[in-house]
């Protein structure tokens, strides 16, 4: 099994103001005022999501904390 590296997420406007991110691979969302802010936190909400788990079992590597954001 090949490990994933990087988190995928995609960053649309949100209904009303601001931005929602949502990651692909993992049941994240956030929401954020600007992009600034919805960029951090998703970071915080995945480092939060992951914090305690045993990334392989997950699909990823080991030093998957990062996100790509589409």
């Amino acid at each position: 099994m090949v490990l994933q590296h990087t988190i995928k997420a995609v960053i649309r406007p949100g209904d009303q103001s601001g931005f929602v991110a949502e990651c692909v691979e993992i049941p994240v969302v956030t929401q954020g005022a600007t992009l600034d802010e919805v960029v951090a936190n998703l970071r915080e909400a995945v480092a939060l999501h992951l914090e305690g788990e045993d990334l392989r079992l997950l699909g990823f590597a080991p030093a998957a904390r990062s996100c790509n954001l589409l």
